[in-house]
C-alpha cells in the first residue's frame, strides 16, 4: 500500500482518507470569519457573519427567519441585586484579546487535533449515557423562565460550567450549552459543534474559557443565566448576566412549544466509569460534597422561575437528588423565610465510601 509523510507523521491510505474527512467536518463546522481573535488561553474566536452562522444548515431552519432580539424584556432585572457590587462575575477570557463587530456572532474555532482525538466525526460534540447526577429538581409545569447566579449550572437543555479535556482539548473551565431533542439519542450537541442554536450577541462564545475561577476559602465567582421561552416566537433565549447571546428556535422541539415541565439545577460527571467498580475520580463541582456548604462545596443561588402569571419568584416545589450518593450529593440549605435558599452539590468520585 502506498504511504506518505504528513505534518511528520507517517500515514497510509486509509490515514489520508480520514484526514481528508477531517479537513470536510472542519469546513462545515468552521464558518468563514470576517475577523479572528486570538486569546491568551490558545484558543481562536472567528467573528463570523450573523446569516451565515451553523444554525442555517438545520434542515428545518433552511427559510428561518433570524430574530435579532427578544420580543420581551427578559425579567432578570427584577431579582434582588442589592448585594450585587459583592458578587464579582467570571468572564470569558479571550474578551481580553478584542471583540466582535457588530453584524457578527463570535464561535470558538474547532481545530483539526480536536476532530483527531474525538471517538468518531459522527459522535464529536455529542453526550453518551455514562453520566452521574447531582440535582435541584422542581415540577413547576408551565414555567417558561431559568434565571441563575451561579457557578455551574445544569438543565435539561443543557447550560454549563464544564471541564471536558476529550471536547476541548484541556481542563480549563469552560462555559457550554447542550441541546437535544431525543434524550441523546440522536439529536443535539454541545455548543455549535452541529447546527441548532441561533446565536445572536456578539459578547458571549458558546465553548469558550472562563476566568476567574473560584476557589477553596477564597473568593467566588458568579456566572449569572437565564433561559427563557419568547411569547411571541416560541424561541428559548439564552443569556449571560446583561448579554443576550441568543435562542434555541421552538421549532427544534416537540415538548417545549408552549412551556418547561421540569427543571433542573446542578452538576453531571460525564465518564465511562461512573455506575461501576473502579469508580471514576472525577470530581463533581470543586470537588467537595455539599455538606462541606460555603467556601468549598459549589453551590446555586437565586433561583427563579417565572409562570404564566409572569412574575418571577422561587419554585414552589423543590426536591434533590443524586444517583451516587456516596460518590456525589446534593443539599438545599433553607435557613428561613427571610433568606435566599441556597444548592450545593458535588463530591470527589472515587473515596473509601464509592469504590
Amino acid at each position: 500500500a502506498a504511504s506518505s509523510l504528513s505534518n511528520g507523521v507517517k500515514v497510509n491510505a486509509k490515514a489520508r482518507e480520514t484526514l481528508s474527512e477531517i479537513d470536510k467536518k472542519l469546513k462545515l463546522i468552521n464558518k468563514p470569519a470576517v475577523k479572528s481573535i486570538k486569546s491568551e488561553d490558545g484558543d481562536i474566536i472567528d467573528c463570523v457573519d450573523i446569516y451565515k452562522q451553523p444554525a442555517f444548515d438545520y434542515p428545518a431552519l433552511k427559510n428561518h427567519t433570524i430574530q435579532l432580539r427578544p420580543s420581551f424584556n427578559i425579567p432578570s432585572g427584577k431579582l434582588d441585586r442589592r448585594n450585587e457590587s459583592f458578587r464579582p462575575v467570571a468572564v470569558q477570557t479571550w474578551q481580553k484579546s478584542g471583540s466582535c463587530p457588530n453584524g457578527t456572532v463570535p464561535i470558538r474555532r474547532i481545530r483539526r487535533q480536536d476532530l483527531l482525538t474525538a471517538a468518531s466525526l459522527e459522535q464529536f460534540g455529542r453526550k453518551f449515557p455514562e453520566i452521574s447526577y447531582a440535582a435541584n429538581k422542581t415540577d413547576a409545569k408551565h414555567s417558561k423562565f431559568v434565571s441563575l447566579n451561579s457557578k455551574t449550572v445544569n438543565l435539561d437543555r443543557l447550560v454549563n460550567r464544564s471541564i471536558n479535556p476529550k471536547l476541548y482539548g484541556d481542563k480549563l473551565p469552560r462555559f457550554f450549552a447542550y441541546w437535544t431533542r431525543d434524550a441523546y439519542k440522536s439529536t443535539g450537541c454541545f455548543d455549535l459543534t452541529c447546527t441548532g442554536f441561533v446565536q445572536t450577541g456578539t459578547q458571549i462564545a458558546l465553548g469558550a474559557s472562563i476566568s476567574p475561577w473560584s476557589s477553596t476559602a477564597g473568593p467566588q465567582y458568579y456566572i449569572p443565566i437565564a433561559m427563557s421561552r419568547d411569547p411571541q416566537t416560541g424561541n428559548w433565549w439564552l443569556t449571560y448576566g446583561d448579554a443576550v447571546i441568543g435562542y434555541w428556535p421552538g421549532a427544534l422541539f416537540d415538548y417545549l412549544k408552549q412551556s418547561a415541565i421540569f427543571v433542573e439545577w446542578g452538576g453531571q460527571v460525564y465518564s465511562p466509569n461512573v455506575k461501576k467498580t473502579p469508580h471514576t475520580k472525577t470530581a463533581m463541582g470543586s470537588g467537595s460534597f455539599a455538606s462541606s456548604l460555603y467556601g468549598s462545596a459549589c453551590y446555586i443561588d437565586h433561583i427563579r422561575i417565572i409562570d404564566y402569571s409572569l412574575q418571577l419568584k422561587y419554585p414552589q416545589w423543590v426536591g434533590t437528588w443524586a444517583d451516587e450518593e456516596d460518590c456525589y450529593d446534593a443539599y438545599n440549605l433553607i435557613q428561613g423565610y427571610t433568606v435566599e435558599p441556597v444548592f450545593f452539590f458535588g463530591g470527589p468520585g472515587q473515596n473509601p465510601h464509592c469504590m
